[in-house]
């Protein structure tokens, strides 16, 4: 599992030197005629092959700087998929370390570049991507991709498991606790949501009735325009939990079920009764990586499970990931 903070330490301690420049990009893929092919891109202020990335702009985290990157370089929406590896090297400023994902390009997608920092684009296979790359760095994230293809894990959509917002303290709200609703820092924080999950634009929202919950999805469900299936479920809140959580665990599987991408947004105590449905759809190796001890995730934090599409609906990675905190 990808926990960004952790990988950038780990990163620096096996460099030696902290990192002094943060990016983020991603390897567009298609399959033509049976055949894997990537989008290298040409800049012409280097003169060399690349993938799509690009210094955080500020306010962003890792994987809205990717999806920008890729909208701006190559003029290509679309939603991230399964992480890959981060790769470093020296530049100017000292050590650069750039964050990569999976992303497939729609068929109905035309890529234009923009003309700026990039000229022309190049749809190949991967061998011969790995001849053309620039940068001996960028052949890493591009074998990985080709093995995850390989096995069958390449194509995925995301079920995402998200903690609401920071809220005002139970010990001083003397209303419902159905209607508690959130600090002025967890309004921020809820509109950082938004934009993060606009990273994988998930097409369901499942989401607990109390307030906290409702509002810490608000600013999603508003950026997708009337896009999103909601439904607001009860047996996703505190106390119709901590009477049948088998109920709540119950949504996981069927959301598994549907295969459709989906977030679902929850309180605290339910979350280790959700994880382990999720764990027990992991293939191995991803369910050891699941946080496993209280809070779980912190306040706005999410838990990107990547499903494979063809084949059983099975994980094949996941991402803890907090919002930008201002």
């Amino acid at each position: 599992m990808a926990d960004q903070s952790r990988l950038d330490d780990n990163l620096a301690e096996q460099s030696g030197e902290a990192v002094a420049v943060y990016a983020a990009g991603a390897i567009p893929w298609r399959v033509r005629q049976g055949v894997l092919e990537v989008l290298l891109i040409h800049r012409p202020r280097y003169d060399d092959w690349s993938w799509p990335k690009g210094k955080l702009d500020r306010g962003e985290t890792m994987p809205e700087c990717a999806v920008r990157e890729v909208r701006e370089e190559v003029g290509v929406e679309g939603r991230l998929g399964i992480p890959l590896p981060a790769t470093s090297y020296r530049v100017t400023a000292g050590l650069k370390l750039v964050h990569y994902w999976a992303l497939k390009v729609p068929k109905s997608a035309v890529v234009r570049p923009d003309g700026s920092e990039v000229d022309t684009t190049h749809w190949c296979d991967v061998e011969e991507a790995s001849t053309l790359l620039s940068n001996p760095t960028d052949v890493l994230p591009l074998r990985w991709l080709a093995e995850a293809y390989r096995r069958g894990e390449l194509d995925t959509r995301p079920i995402i498991l998200l903690r609401h917002a920071k809220a005002k303290p139970r010990a001083s709200w003397t209303k419902a606790e159905g209607d508690r609703t959130l600090a002025a820092s967890g309004v921020r924080q809820a509109a950082a949501v938004g934009r993060l999950l606009m990273v994988w634009r998930p097409e369901r929202v499942v989401t607990s009735p109390w307030r906290r919950c409702v509002d810490t999805v608000r600013p999603y469900l508003s950026a997708a325009r009337g896009q999103v299936k909601v439904r607001v479920n009860d047996k996703l809140t505190e106390a119709s939990h901590s009477r049948r959580p088998e109920k709540a665990a119950a949504i996981v599987p069927a959301l598994f079920d549907k295969r459709k991408s989906a977030v679902i947004c929850t309180h605290r105590p339910v979350l280790p009764t959700l994880l382990a449905e999720f764990a027990a759809r992991c293939e191995p190796g991803v369910e050891s990586e699941l946080p496993a001890e209280d809070p779980y995730l912190a306040p706005g934090e999410m838990l990107v499970f990547h499903v494979a599409v063809d084949g059983p609906a099975r994980v094949i990675a996941a991402e803890q990931l907090k919002p930008f905190d201002d």
